[in-house]
Order: C-alpha cells, then structure tokens, then sequence
C-alpha cells in the first residue's frame, strides 16, 4: 500500500472534527467500526486518491459534473487516514463489488452503447429521439470518432468560432484534410480563429462539444452504409468502359461537382500504377489465377499498355518473362473477357486493402 495516504498512524480528520476520546492513541473499540466516521462519497474519495496513488488511469472525466464537484470537493475535506481506517474502507468496497453480479450504468445512454452493433441503427436512433436522450461522457470522444465527411457540413455551416475549436480538437491529419476541403475564404477565417481559441473557458468548449455531439445524434439514420458518390463509384467500377465514360459524361452534365466527387471515387485497372504500391504487386498476383493475369494483362493495350508494364516490371524477371510468352500464345483477347479479368484484379485489391493487407496510395500523394 502507498505510504503516501498514512504518514502516521493517526486517525480520520475531518475539517471542523475534534478526535473521539474514545479512540485516542489509536485503539478504536471492537463495536465502534473506523469507517463510521466516514460518508459514502468520502469512502469513495479515499478509494479515488489510493487508486490514484498507485498508478491507475480512472475515467473521471465521465462522470457527471456534480460527482466530480463532489470528488474534489471531499478529497480537499480528507486530510490524514490512518492504516487500519483505509483498510476498513478496502474491506468494505472489496466486500460491496463482490456482491456485485453485473452492473447497468449510464441510463438509457449507455444500455444503447452497449447494444451498439447488435441492434437495428435506426432501432437506436428512434429510441434516442424518443427519449429525447442527451449526450453523456465527454462529447469530443464521440465527435471525434465520426467520419470526417459528416463534420465537413459542420465547419461550413458554424460559425467560424466554433468551427476553430471542432478543428482544434480533431487529430492534425484528419483537420488537414478538412481544411483542404473548405473553400478558401471559408478555410482562412477559420484558421485565424483557431489562434483565437487560446483563452477559451474549458466549459465553453464543454458545451460546445455537447451541442454538436447532441445536433449528430439528431440526424437521421442512413438507409445506406456509404454515402451516394461511393456507392456510385463502387457501381462503375466494375462497369464496362464504354457504359462509365458515358455515364460520367452524363454526370457532368447534370452536376459537375457531383460527377468530380464520383470520378475520384472510381479505381479501375488504369489507376492501379497510380495507387499500387510496386511492392504490394507480388501480393496482389499470388491468390489470382494466373489465366486471369494474362488475360488481364493481354487485354491492356493501348493506354492500359503501362499497366500491364507496372505490374511486370514490379514482378521477378522469371515469372514476367513466362506471363510474356503466355501473353504472345494468347494473342488479341475479346473486350469483355479482358473487362471481366481486370475486374477481377480490382476486386481481389479491394479485398486486400478492406483486410488490411495493403494500403492504396492516396489521389495525388506523391
């Protein structure tokens, strides 16, 4: 036990106490327990300060305002504790945890946390807009664990101010790419406010937070799993060539911003020099059919020719050698047999990278 909490074996004092005779020098009474002296919440402050003590992280910061008030409030109270006191509210805490089955914390709140991935989202999402449910914990751990798209609208929209400390709280990388995002004007003012935020009260950002976190939990649910210029993007990716190019065409036409977003969403087999690292190549290779990587390979000519090149060069020179010969044997492949190929390497690098097994290079990332 850390020493720190018992400088010497006296008893409890509290602010405005005078000690029991009847437990001077340090003898308490068999009926009398050392803890009687001591509230629940200054039980609690002693566990709190031992644990504390002994290196242990705890999630204070959770707990509503009034508790921590209450926490820092009665740790001020507690001055020296003797050993056998802080033994006794040990025993005690030990012997109520033990009796202990399961424990239902948080509410409404934190029954939904916990059912989380096991029930219908828009189950939840009604639940919560029913029970008018406020956010509990801190609110920047659920704001920041969003996907950044869904905060875009948020900086846009916010005031400038607090648009500055939502970016100030998300990681550097992902504040970057938001920043990126925003059109220029939009992207200076904001920044300038940032080097406003340095004073800012803590309780401000607090409410802040809350308000954001609460305005997130109101929208609703998403039919969909990704958003429209994914789903599009996923969709021509494994389109024919001609049916994309006119597709794409048509998009342009009927909202160029739109058809921008879809174009860079879309990884067919001409971007994969741009997007494959030359290392992961091998990888990629090893699970697909070699029929498939020449027909593939065979089948890119003109503009693809240098996809074809990429992946040879990014090969051992015995086996490119042999896919070369194969590739000369197999002669002119139909379109559709080299679509059908090249999409099968696109899919099979999909795979990969949804495993974790490769990481695409970023649009435009040198």
């Amino acid at each position: 036990m850390n020493n720190a909490l018992t400088p010497k074996d006296s008893d409890v004092m509290l602010p405005g106490e005078l000690p029991d005779p009847h437990v001077m020098g340090g003898h308490h009474p068999a009926q009398i327990p050392p803890t009687r002296h001591l509230s629940k919440k200054k039980k609690a402050a002693i566990i709190v300060r031992l644990l504390l003590s002994e290196g242990a992280h705890l999630p204070l910061a959770d707990m509503p305002e009034k508790t921590q008030s209450d926490l820092i409030e009665h740790m001020t109270d507690l001055r020296l504790v003797d050993k056998t006191t802080v033994t006794s509210v040990i025993e005690e805490f030990l012997s109520e945890l033990q009796d202990v089955g399961l424990a239902f914390s948080g509410g409404l709140e934190g029954a939904l946390q916990l059912l989380d991935g096991s029930l219908d989202p828009a189950m939840i999402s009604r639940v919560r807009k029913n029970a008018g449910v406020k956010v509990v914990g801190n609110p920047w751990d659920t704001i920041t664990g969003l996907d950044p798209q869904r905060l875009l609208p948020v900086l846009e929209r916010e005031s400038a101010e607090v648009a500055a400390v939502l970016l100030s709280k998300l990681k550097v990388s992902v504040a970057a790419e938001l920043l990126g995002k925003m059109p220029g004007p939009r992207a200076r003012k904001v920044a300038y406010a940032v080097s406003l935020t340095e004073n800012i009260d803590p309780d401000v950002v607090d409410k802040i937070g809350r308000s954001l976190a609460e305005q997130f939990e109101a929208q609703p649910v998403s039919a969909f799993d990704e958003g429209p210029v994914e789903r599009v993007g996923a969709i021509l990716n494994f389109s024919p060539a001609a049916t994309r190019d006119d597709v794409l065409s048509g998009l342009t036409e009927e909202d160029e911003t739109f058809a921008y977003e879809v174009r860079k969403a879309i990884f067919t087999f001409a971007n994969i020099p741009d997007r494959v690292d030359p290392h992961d190549v091998p990888k990629v290779t090893k699970d697909i059919d070699q029929a498939v990587l020449i027909t593939a390979l065979a089948a890119a000519t003109g503009e693809l020719e240098p996809v074809a090149e990429f992946f040879l060069n990014a090969i051992s020179k015995r086996m490119a050698e042999q896919i070369r010969e194969e590739m000369q044997t197999l002669g002119k492949v139909k379109t559709s047999d080299g679509e059908a190929a090249m999409n099968s390497i696109i899919a099979r690098i999909r795979e990969m990278e949804g495993a974790g097994e490769i990481l695409l290079i970023a649009e435009g990332e040198d």
